[in-house]
This record gives structure tokens, sequence and C-alpha cells, in this order.
């Protein structure tokens, strides 16, 4: 066998367990902690800090993701955008996707709590294990899996302020509301696009059981319609200042305007439209608070 021979499937092993971690996923967590420990900061950064709080949450987020693709692994296997995973290929055992995702989000815990706190550790505990045993089996059962998995979905956000400030205010808690609100327009959106691949797998998503589209749009619309005043409330309690505060109203509005021509057209390719809007809007938006943060 030659040298290229036998490295290839340990490459390939080695993609596979990185496949594992959901990067986009994980790289999402990763800014929204960043941006959280960031507007939670008083006085001068502490960059090292920062460090060990995306590192740690990184961890929790990707353990998470991998345990997710191992509880799913015959659902993967259905759904045309997953059959290709590691799990559904066979590249890796289930039990080795399991050692690793339970490692990962172990140590991605007791790293948080040693290097930055025990708040920040508890809220990644805590957003895996109701992630993994709550809303992941609800995906089969009822439509309301994603309201349930909004909810840890958007403690991200909540780590980075606890691990700048070790404790969390009105604030933190607003700023947890718009991850929250901003979910359900992006999330419903990809349900849409691939509501097929979620019926062969069994998996309960609001277009599943919506065929024509009207209660899934009509929930799109009242959510991104909340988030454009929610996303403007950093600048009424004095996160951030008044370009702040105009450049969320017109993000927004403008997302907003993609929603409602994605709701009366009700096409895979609007909605991919306004799953790509709610991609750009969040950074962004994040960005932009950040930039715009009233030093305190």
């Amino acid at each position: 066998m030659s040298t290229r021979a036998a490295i290839l499937p340990q490459v390939s092993r080695a993609w596979a367990y990185f496949v594992l971690t959901k990067p986009d996923v994980t790289f999402l967590v990763v800014i929204t902690t960043a941006a959280g420990f960031y507007l939670g900061t008083h006085g001068a950064m502490n960059f090292i800090l920062l460090a060990h709080a995306v590192i740690g949450t990184a961890l929790i987020g990707a353990g998470a993701s991998t345990l997710n693709q191992y509880y799913e692994r015959a659902e993967d296997l259905q759904m045309r955008r997953t059959a290709r995973r590691p799990l559904p290929l066979g590249i890796l055992a289930p039990a080795e996707a399991l050692a690793f995702g339970v490692g990962l989000a172990v140590v991605g815990a007791a790293y948080l709590a040693i290097l930055v706190n025990p708040l920040s550790s508890l809220l990644g505990f805590i957003t895996c294990l109701s992630y993994l045993s709550i809303y992941t089996p609800l995906k089969k059962r009822t439509t309301l899996a994603t309201l349930v998995g909004a909810f840890p979905g958007a403690v991200p956000v909540l780590i980075g302020w606890a691990a700048a400030r070790g404790g969390l205010n009105r604030e933190a808690w607003i700023l947890y509301a718009i991850l929250f609100l901003w979910q359900f327009p992006h999330f419903f959106a990809i349900a849409w696009v691939y509501r097929d691949d979620y019926a062969r797998a069994g998996i309960r998503m609001l277009p599943v059981v919506d065929a024509s589209g009207e209660r899934t749009f009509r929930q799109i619309l009242a959510y991104a319609g909340v988030l454009v005043p929610a996303s403007m409330l950093p600048s009424v309690v004095g996160t951030t200042g008044i370009l702040y505060f105009f450049g969320a109203m017109v993000l927004g509005l403008a997302q907003l305007q993609v929603a409602i021509w994605s709701s009366r057209l009700k096409t895979n390719d609007s909605a991919r439209w306004l799953m790509h809007a709610t991609v750009i809007y969040l950074p962004v938006l994040l960005g932009l608070m950040m930039w715009d943060k009233v030093a305190r």
C-alpha cells in the first residue's frame, strides 16, 4: 500500500470528526458569545478571558452538534441534505461520535468553570442538556419544538456576557431576546425549503404539517416584525448609541421586507433569499452593536 493510500483514510476520518461539530453552527456560537462578552465588558477588554470564553463555549456547542447527529443518525440517512454526513455514510461508528460529543461537551464545561467562571459553565451545560434532552426528541413529536429549541439557541450571548461580568442583568436579557426572536424567521425559512426532507424523516417542523405555508409565513412575519422594535432596545437602555438605534431599525425593516416578499410567493427560492437575509442580518446587527457600544 502506498503512503498516500495509507494517509487518505486517516484524513477522511479527521475531516469527519470536524464535520460532526457543524462548523457553521459553531461559528455562529462563537460570534454571539464574543459579541455578548464585548458588550458586557466594563472598561478595557480582557482578550485572554474572551479567548477562554469563546473556546469553552465553542467546545460545548461542537459537542452538542456532534451528539445531535448521533441521536438523529437514522433521520439524517433519510434526508438528502444530511445523508452525506459522517454517520449515515459510515465513516465513523456511532460509538465514536458519542464518545467524541460527550468529551467535547464535558471538556468545554470544565474549561469554562476553571478558566472563566461557574455561571458561564452552568449556562453552557444547561444549554447542551436542554438542546439534546428536550428539543431534539420533540422534533419528531410536535411543531412546538422550534419554539423550545429557540431558548437554548439564544444562550451563547448570555454566556459571553456572564463571562465578562460574572452575572446577568436587564441588558443581557435584551440581547438574549433579540437572538431568540431572530431564530424564527431563519429556521422557518430553512424548514420551508427542506420540508420534504423533514417529512421523509418524520420530523414535525411546522412547514411539514402546513402545506399551504399560511401558518409558517404568518409566524415568520410576526417574529420578524417584533424583532424590529426589540432590536432597537439596546439603545433605549443605554447599551448602544443613536447610530445603532437607526441602524437596527433599517436592518430590521429590510429583513421584514424580504419576509413580506417571501410570504407572498411562498416558493423555495424566495425562502432561500429570506434565509440568506437572516444570515446577513445577525452578524451585521451584532457588529453595529459592538461598534456603537456606549463606553461604561
